[in-house]
Order: C-alpha cells, then structure tokens, then sequence
C-alpha cells in the first residue's frame, strides 16, 4: 500500500472515530457512557494499587 493510499484509509478511521465519538457526546446516552466509564476506570486503578502493593510486598521479602 502506497503513502497516500495509507493516509487516505487513515483520515477516513479518524472521521469515523470522530463521528462516532461527536455523536455519542452528543447523545442522550453521554452520562450513561460516561458512568460507565468512570466506574471502570475506578476498577482499574484498584486492580492496579492491588498488583502494585504486591510487587512492593515481594520487593521488599526479597530484600529482607
């Protein structure tokens, strides 16, 4: 695939994401999506103080 052919396929997934993301924002659906996303954002960061107080523990028996 040629460098133009790259860049015309890469603006057309960018419009699209920017579409899909403009009409979600723009959506009665926003604050259910929004919700959501902080709600896995907060697992996230759990799950990883969790692994990283884990590694500390083990870190620390090992150094011992």
């Amino acid at each position: 695939m040629s460098n133009s052919s790259k860049a015309v396929v890469s603006f057309i997934v960018g419009a699209a994401v920017g579409v899909a993301v403009g009409y979600f924002l723009n959506s009665d659906k926003k604050d259910e999506l929004v919700e959501k996303l902080k709600g896995q954002s907060e697992k996230l960061k759990e799950k990883w103080r969790k692994r990283k107080d884990q590694f500390h523990d083990e870190l620390e028996n090992e150094l011992a």
